[in-house]
């Protein structure tokens, strides 16, 4: 016994040194130093002095440079909707002439003339960051393609509903990185227990010839379907619950084409063209979705939507029918 105790104390003297010995070492992240020199640049493509404004495709090269950073994240905003939350993306940088750089294409979808606000966050050792602005007024032209217009609203008027009677009707995904619901999607009526107006709804799409504009109304005999409070993009819906069916009186709004603003090649497959909603008061098969609704596919029968959620990094897919 006197043996094995002899051992066990050297073996504790030598674990004791060694962690003494450890704590003598001194660790250092260098100088936190945020990044200096921010500058974003911008170029509108198609920009002369015949268009000042740009070719009307919305599309706007931009380029940003700071020393010392080691990441970068962008995000815009109209310059009249400025309250709303600016979503930071990642760019990809690199280093060009000894700068920390990176470049991006941004298309602005919103028809017409538009000044946006764009914001930089620089990012350097140690989480330290510094942000700046830049405005650039750029102007969308689009037309979509006739075909998707006749397939929507019947070149008069067309109504549509969630298409129950397939796997795959509704479903989730993440917003960037992934273009297809993997996270979760819907068997064939599984909302018809808890959520039956999710299927009783009707959204009627309406062309107007005189004006070539383009209205949406939206009937729910049972309630919308929704989240609820911050959740939800439709008014009168309750501040807390669960997901289900509340009471709404519809809503009849003003939509537009434009040009997908997600960036997913036409591929994936998309049409590369969207409905964007007017106002608040419609929406389309989920009342806690944004107001830009990417056409995937659209035949005379069939209609294939994906569109960003109210919860950040989400998509959502919904499977549409025409009502016979």
């Amino acid at each position: 016994m006197k043996n094995n105790f002899k051992l066990l104390s050297v073996g504790f003297l030598f674990v004791a040194s060694f962690f003494t010995s450890c704590q003598k070492d001194d660790y250092s992240l260098g100088d936190l130093t945020a990044p200096t020199g921010l500058t974003i640049e911008t170029d509108v493509v198609g920009q002369n002095t015949s268009n000042p404004n740009g070719d009307g495709s919305g599309d706007v090269n931009i380029r940003v440079t700071a020393e010392n950073a080691i990441a970068f994240k962008i995000g815009y905003n109209e310059i009249n909707d400025l309250t709303s939350q600016v979503e930071l993306v990642s760019l990809p940088g690199t280093i060009i002439n000894s700068l920390p750089t990176a470049t991006v294409t941004k298309k602005f979808t919103m028809l017409g003339l538009h000044t946006y606000r764009i914001t930089v966050v620089a990012y350097g050792r140690g989480g330290t960051s510094t942000t700046a602005t830049a405005e650039v007024d750029v102007v969308s032209n689009f037309s979509p393609d006739p075909d998707i217009v006749t397939y929507l609203t019947n070149d008069t008027s067309k109504t549509w509903k969630v298409d129950q009677s397939v796997p795959g009707h509704f479903g989730v995904g993440p917003w960037i990185g992934e273009v297809t619901p993997i996270w979760w999607s819907a068997a064939i009526d599984e909302k018809v227990l808890c959520c039956n107006c999710f299927y009783t709804s009707r959204f009627t799409f309406t062309k107007v010839a005189a004006s070539n504009s383009f209205s949406i109304q939206v009937a729910t005999p049972d309630g919308a379907f929704t989240k609820t409070g911050s959740l939800a993009s439709i008014p009168g819906i309750p501040a807390s619950g669960d997901e289900g069916c509340y009471s709404y009186g519809g809503g009849d709004t003003a939509f537009s084409f434009i040009p997908a603003s997600s960036g997913i090649a036409a591929e994936t497959p998309s049409t590369q063209t969207s409905i964007m909603l007017s106002g608040s008061t419609t929406f389309i098969g989920y009342g806690a979705l944004q107001k830009e609704y990417e056409i995937m596919v659209i035949t005379p029968t069939y209609m294939y939507l994906r569109v960003q959620g109210t919860e950040t990094g989400n998509a959502w897919y919904l499977k549409m029918v025409p009502v016979n």
